[in-house]
């Protein structure tokens, strides 16, 4: 009888996260102030008050596996809420990792929903905050003070690896759509990414409450105040775990990364170098989809290979399992046009090959008008890639070449499949000393319909007017192949609604291949 009624409250805890997480994304926000200390028992799930950092209290849930009886210890998972998400959004995962032996406490982030204080986006209060519900659950469960876990998805990826790099305690993370650095995420390019950082403002204020200083670093942000360039980007660094990479790798801790090629707010580049860098024990899967779909299923309890591998993570790295995790190549990727996984021993095989597309001829837009050629937007067009197959696309014979400068390579007689990072080298002229370009590099097939492959923005300022400079902008890392008879086509133009441009009214861009220094987009290619 054991099995069915594990089954049952599993899918019960499913439906009621379902439930709850969809009151969230209509904008059923509960009441901000709740300062009780009762526990509820629900179903096996304790409802508790931690203290947090300067005395706030954040609202948290506990589920114990079902035959602890104070004799013994269980390694232990903190998860930190995502960005606007309720304290029950991992439920249907906590009951599984309960029954599989592990106490999980899940936890409201400060500042969201009914726990106390205001939004720091991973600010230091937020990190000695995970501290302390490490204390709470050590003092409170039968939790192992040797066998400490987090994970989290989005913020509470971030909020994890932070953790990692400030409590020695954690010895494995799992850390799923998050960023390691907050500013080549939402401010690549020197460009602000606008849909992103709206989407972001406008959910903290409609589920939280953010602080004055979010408050005022969002309005800066967003009104493109260079002044106050510096102060954002150390604002920033300070809520970037590669800005503290020295510190995790020091405390040893075990680090499993997972992200989506087409994340729109945390783009999967900045997550594959901070990867590389880290020394101990570590893993890296990039999916296909935008933010946080590759981990969605799971947090309802269904099948998901994200959360089935951090579960493999954990068991190996704190039971000790024997599971294999630890002797699969550690970067696996799977193909948005294809299916399966492919394992890789490093980031820098992947993409091993590089071919050259040159960029000849000039080329010169006027700045100020939408080609046509856009990124899609932000949650939507990567979801529809993941599901659907449905890339944003554009007729490249019809984009308006006074708008977008267009190069193509040949047609392909095989496959062509890309992986990692495509990169853009090229020079510019300006007739202004600010301005923005967006990069986008498609699939063109035999129609001349372009799938988006790639994209990537570049702001400028400061430039001589009529003075030619070199640009090098990394598109964002992908893994897409490309079927023969297509070919590749490199657009260019100064407009995409994902992004705040910098162009002013009447400006015009003019990209040239000197002999002495030949512009070229370089397409990262897997090794057959």
């Amino acid at each position: 009888m054991g099995k069915p009624r594990t089954a049952l409250r599993t899918t019960t805890t499913g439906a009621v996260s379902a439930a709850l997480l969809a009151g969230t994304a209509l904008g059923f926000a509960p009441a901000a102030a709740a300062t009780g200390t009762d526990t509820v028992m629900t179903g096996g799930i304790r409802f508790v008050d931690i203290t947090g950092d300067g005395g706030t209290v954040l609202k948290a849930n506990v589920v114990t596996p079902a035959d602890s009886d104070g004799t013994r210890r269980y390694p232990v998972i903190v998860l930190p809420t995502s960005w606007s998400m309720p304290q029950v959004e991992y439920l249907a995962q906590a009951r599984k990792l309960a029954d599989s032996g592990y106490v999980v406490v899940s936890y409201n982030s400060r500042g969201f929903w009914q726990s106390g204080g205001h939004i720091e986006v991973a600010g230091p209060a937020d990190v000695a905050d995970a501290s302390k519900v490490i204390d709470w659950a050590l003092a409170h469960t039968p939790a192992d003070p040797q066998r400490v876990g987090m994970a989290g998805v989005s913020y509470g990826a971030g909020i994890s690896l932070l953790a990692a790099a400030h409590d020695k305690r954690v010895r494995a993370v799992v850390a799923m759509s998050g960023w390691a650095d907050l500013i080549d995420s939402i401010y690549s390019g020197r460009t602000q990414h606008l849909q992103a950082a709206a989407m972001l403002g406008g959910t903290g204020y409609l589920t939280g409450r953010p602080s004055p200083e979010l408050q005022q670093t969002l309005k800066d942000f967003l009104a493109s105040n260079l002044d106050k360039e510096e102060e954002m980007i150390a604002w920033g660094a300070k809520r970037s775990p590669a800005f503290a990479l020295d510190r995790i790798n020091a405390g040893g801790a075990a680090i499993m990364l997972g992200n989506a090629w087409g994340d729109t707010i945390f783009p999967p580049n900045q997550y594959a170098s901070f990867y590389e860098k880290l020394t101990g024990p570590k893993r890296l899967e990039l999916r296909p989809g935008d933010h946080a779909t590759a981990e969605a299923t799971g947090l309802l309890g269904l099948p998901n290979d994200t959360w089935t591998n951090a579960h493999r993570w954990f068991d190996h790295h704190l039971k000790g399992a024997d599971n294999g995790i630890d002797r699969e190549q550690p970067v696996q990727l799977a193909s948005r046009s294809a299916g399966g996984y492919e394992g890789y021993p490093d980031w820098k095989s992947v993409g091993a090959t590089q071919r050259k597309i040159a960029l000849a001829d000039e080329r010169k837009v006027y700045a100020n008008v939408d080609s046509g050629a856009n990124g899609g937007i932000v949650m939507l067009s990567n979801t529809l890639d993941q599901f659907l197959k449905l890339p944003p696309m554009a007729s490249i014979p019809l984009l308006p070449r006074s708008f977008a400068a267009v190069w193509q390579s040949e047609r392909y007689g095989s496959t062509q499949r890309v992986r990692g990072t495509a990169k853009l080298h090229t020079t510019v002229t300006s007739t202004a000393s600010s301005g923005t370009l967006v990069a986008y590099l498609y699939d063109v097939g035999p129609l001349g319909v372009g799938k988006l492959v790639s994209n990537a923005p570049y702001t400028f300022h400061g430039q001589t007017p009529g003075r030619p400079f070199t640009v090098d902008l990394e598109l964002f890392s992908t893994a897409y192949d490309v079927p023969a008879g297509h070919r590749l086509a490199l657009v260019v133009d100064t407009v995409d609604p994902l992004y705040i441009e910098h162009n002013p009214s009447g400006a015009r861009l003019t990209f040239s291949s000197p002999s002495s220094d030949p512009s070229y987009v370089s397409v990262p290619l897997r090794e057959e």
